[in-house]
């Protein structure tokens, strides 16, 4: 986790340590440096947590103005997040109209444009391709990496892929459309041979506790997926979830080898933080409501 007093930033605040890619920008929020009071205090960014809205409006200021000392006229939406897995690919012309859209994650390769998901608890996962031409971000919840979103009735099983699947397809896609990139670099493998992912914070395995329908939902898709559940001693059919791991794992079913940031450990655990990170998980119940942090990545014109 960087240092982040020296770009102006709350020092809570975390900027992804990986190789640099030429114009791009990232970051994620803590609960530090706004203006909202307890259970949200003090950085929500979420309107939809019952915080006072003159309180997430002026944290929004405060962030959008963060995006914009790093890169003048930076403007970013703030998506609606519903586990799902549809993708929206930003621009200049529909970057504004988008808040409050449902969407679990987004791309753009317009300069300015910030991908910008909201999570507490979920899993932040940024991607960046080394050309610097491209970003993304996704939301990722147990439901998303599973392609398993509330409304889907379990009979009919999980989506074909998850939400970094999906993610990745339009993220590709982007790429095959720069008129800089070679054809022989355009092909999905030497994409993810050049695509970086950064992991933010998300709910720990040591607090993550899940039904066995969940493990099963993994591990039909990749047998490999059982190492990431730990059985909960005398409990009947619950495990400890590993999501960080999870992630990781579809990552590298993409290709994706570059990954950076979240590894499972205590330090990155929402439920484990509580000055630094907000949890649903250890404050709805207890405290009524919790706040939203914020992953965002750009690039400079």
């Amino acid at each position: 986790m960087r240092e982040t007093s020296r770009l102006g930033l709350p020092d809570s605040w975390l900027i992804p340590e990986w190789p640099a890619v030429p114009g791009v920008h990232a970051l994620c929020t803590s609960r530090e440096g706004g203006v909202s009071r307890e259970p949200w205090g003090s950085m929500n960014l979420g309107d939809h947590v019952s915080d006072d809205p003159a309180h997430v409006r002026r944290n929004r200021e405060l962030f959008r103005a963060a995006l914009q000392a790093r890169t003048p006229g930076a403007c970013t939406a703030f998506l609606r997040q519903v586990h799902g897995v549809d993708v929206l690919a930003l621009d200049e012309g529909n970057v504004t109209e988008s808040n409050g859209a449902a969407f679990d994650a987004c791309v753009t390769d317009v300069a300015g444009v910030v991908c910008t998901i909201m999570v507490a608890d979920c899993l932040p996962v940024l991607l960046a391709h080394d050309s610097g031409l491209v970003v993304g971000a996704a939301h990722a919840g147990w439901r998303g990496l599973a392609g398993m979103p509330p409304a889907r009735k379990r009979s009919e099983g999980p989506l074909p892929g998850g939400v970094l699947e999906t993610l990745f397809a339009s993220f590709c896609r982007k790429v095959q459309a720069q008129p800089s990139i070679a054809a022989t670099e355009s092909e999905r493998s030497r994409i993810a041979a050049h695509t970086q992912a950064w992991l933010g914070p998300c709910i720990g395995p040591e607090s993550f506790e899940v039904g066995a329908e969940v493990r099963d939902i993994f591990v039909a898709h990749e047998p490999g997926a059982a190492q990431h559940f730990v059985p909960v001693a005398g409990s009947d059919g619950k495990y400890l979830a590993d999501l960080a791991q999870l992630a990781r794992q579809r990552l590298s079913a993409l290709g994706i080898v570059a990954i950076f940031g979240n590894d499972g450990s205590r330090p990155w655990c929402t439920v484990s933080n509580a000055s630094r990170f907000f949890s649903h998980r250890r404050d709805a119940v207890r405290l009524g409501s919790s706040g939203r942090l914020a992953a965002s990545i750009w690039r400079d014109a």
